[in-house]
């Protein structure tokens, strides 16, 4: 996978869209941090890429809810806890 910065992306853009076929898969970069992915398209690939990106994403939220989840303790929770928040989770909305 190669890595762009900004700057290069500014400037070599047309480079970089000749050679992204080939590459699969860029990231670009600002101050060296990843900020963006570039990935190649047509219309056949479009709707699956754009599936499978947000399928990626939902899985690293859900995954990075659970990590959270274990840091409170809330694996720790018995069913009784769980359904008295439940519980009274309910009777505020009402």
């Amino acid at each position: 996978m190669r890595f762009i910065s900004v700057r290069d992306f500014r400037t070599t853009s047309a480079t970089i869209w000749k050679t992204l076929p080939d590459e699969q898969e860029m990231v670009i970069t600002n101050n060296g941090r990843p900020i963006a992915l570039l990935t190649p398209l047509t219309d056949q690939t479009l709707e699956d890429t754009v599936s499978a990106v947000r399928r990626a994403k939902a899985l690293n939220a859900v995954k990075q809810m659970q990590q959270r989840s274990i840091e409170l303790g809330n694996d720790k929770m018995s069913l009784k806890d769980i359904n008295k928040i439940i519980g009274t989770v309910r009777r505020r909305h009402r």
